[in-house]
């Protein structure tokens, strides 16, 4: 997992989203229409993400297809410190 969120942040274009995604979720569990009422950014742009998030296990979403909630996995939350450390050194 902690390659997978080196990755997912700081080797490709959508980090940034990325994490502001992720520290969405933390606050609550969301669709990605609310995600993308809450970051001000694309529909679509939020469904490509939350793919990624979602293939690298960082994500989860639930059984409903029309406006399915995404949650943060339990694997995800064992490596949050490790994604606190990433997103300092973003903003470095």
């Amino acid at each position: 997992m902690e390659k997978a969120l080196w990755y997912l942040l700081t080797a490709t274009r959508g980090g940034a989203n990325r994490a502001r995604i992720i520290d969405a979720l933390s606050d609550r569990p969301m669709n990605a229409n609310e995600l993308a009422d809450e970051l001000d950014v694309g529909y679509k742009t939020i469904r490509h993400h939350m793919e990624q998030l979602e293939e690298h296990g960082v994500v989860e979403s639930g059984d409903e297809e029309y406006a399915k909630l995404y949650f943060l996995t339990d694997r995800f939350d064992n490596y949050r410190d490790t994604f606190e450390e990433i997103v300092e050194k973003m903003d470095e």
